[in-house]
């Protein structure tokens, strides 16, 4: 599985930090989410599809997920 994340798109709502702490954050200045880590081990995929699920800016997508 592959997280890519736009930046363009994100509007800071923080779901994806709720929905997905281990794998985004959020930057203090602005903020936007931050990717922390695009190739997640096999127990956080749900979470990442979650995370991708709940954006409100679909800012978030989810490649090769099984």
């Amino acid at each position: 599985m592959k997280i890519t994340w736009n930046e363009e798109r994100c509007c800071g709502s923080g779901q994806c930090v709720l929905a997905a702490p281990d794998l985004f954050d959020q930057r203090e200045e602005d903020g936007l989410a931050v990717l922390l880590h695009p190739y997640p081990e096999a127990e956080q995929h749900a979470s990442a599809r979650e995370a991708a699920l709940v954006c409100p800016g679909r800012a978030i997508s989810i490649e090769g997920s099984p």
